[in-house]
């Protein structure tokens, strides 16, 4: 049986620069950095709150993968935020630029995207406090 999503692997084309952005931008936890040198690629562990992971990796010219619009496979990846309009705020005063706030016609929870360096679309989705 299935418990979770134990984690989403991204191929980032800079690896510095998405680091920055994973770790100081978004403030995920470094949880184990490796390189791997047969592959001349790097994997960063990084750990969400809840324990989700993201496995950041990076390889020699990856190709470009189609994201608009509506391409084929991960449309985007979501990460839950108690306030939608805070975390926007906080996003916008590091640099990064957010969408306007929307609201899901089906949930009535708000949500605004926004995207990594490498134009990989993210989401801020306001989940209720429990």
């Amino acid at each position: 049986m299935i418990l979770n999503i134990h984690h989403a692997a991204i191929i980032c084309g800079d690896y510095e620069v998405s680091k920055r952005f994973y770790t100081e931008t978004l403030g995920l936890r470094i949880v184990a950095e490796h390189h791997r040198a047969a592959r001349d690629s790097h994997k960063l562990d990084l750990a969400l709150p809840d324990g989700s992971q993201i496995e950041l990796f990076s390889f020699p010219n990856p190709p470009l993968r189609a994201s608009y619009p509506e391409a084929r496979g991960l449309r985007h990846l979501a990460f839950g935020v108690r306030d939608v309009a805070r975390a926007k705020t906080n996003l916008e005063a590091k640099g990064v630029s957010v969408q306007p706030i929307r609201v899901d016609e089906f949930t009535q929870r708000r949500f605004a995207f926004f995207a990594d360096p490498d134009g990989l679309p993210l989401e801020l989705y306001e989940v209720p406090v429990v």
